[in-house]
């Protein structure tokens, strides 16, 4: 598993980059692996390949009934209701709001989710990108007034939750945003450092 998730980062990044050669090379690796995990579930008498792509033909038939049923929906936001409904339904799930959501998802990608979960079972704390913006902005001056603790550790994490919020009102991904953040970061930093022998060369 930890190839597997290795290899959909790098499938991840090379998508966001626009890189359409590497996007190429990461998706072989990411198919490599599925086909080996279906290998051992094969291995297992516990299914293979086919049996994996037609589990995924049967829920994306399930799930989407406005497409391949009679079903009237309008709107994505009704498309994904009726989406968490139908899956909260299905036979064999882990019961509950939050059930089935990974806790070794990374934590921005968590706290989406549980924020998704909440929302579609009628709990939104954040019902506009007004009122996320609100949350972080009053999140913000807590941890502003909490800096003569050694560590406000609950203060920042609750900003970063409200960061999520906004994020998610706005339909951007948070790890993607923050990785692209970082990115636009190291590339200011390594533009602006000057090693000394570029230095004297830009001086001769």
């Amino acid at each position: 598993m930890p190839h597997t998730l290795e290899e959909a980062y790098e499938l991840a990044d090379a998508a966001h980059a626009g890189d359409d050669r590497r996007l190429l090379d990461e998706l072989g690796d990411v198919l490599f692996q599925i086909h080996l995990l279906s290998l051992l579930l094969e291995e297992r008498g516990a299914g293979d390949l086919a049996a994996v792509a037609d589990h995924c033909r049967e829920k994306l038939i399930r799930r989407h009934p406005h497409v391949f049923g009679d079903v009237d929906l309008d709107g994505a936001s009704e498309v994904l209701e009726n989406w968490d409904r139908v899956k909260r339904e299905e036979p064999g799930r882990e019961p509950g709001l939050f059930g089935e959501v990974p806790e070794n998802l990374p934590s921005l990608l968590h706290a989406r989710k549980l924020q998704r979960r909440a929302a579609a079972g009628g709990v939104e704390h954040f019902a506009s990108v007004e009122q996320a913006l609100a949350a972080l902005e009053t999140a913000t001056s807590v941890v502003a007034a909490a800096r003569g603790r050694d560590q406000p550790y609950d203060e920042l994490g609750d900003l970063l939750f409200a960061a999520v919020a906004v994020a998610r009102k706005l339909r951007v991904d948070p790890e993607l945003a923050l990785r692209s953040a970082s990115e636009r970061f190291r590339a200011a930093v390594q533009d602006s450092a000057v090693s000394p022998t570029q230095g004297e060369a830009d001086h001769s």
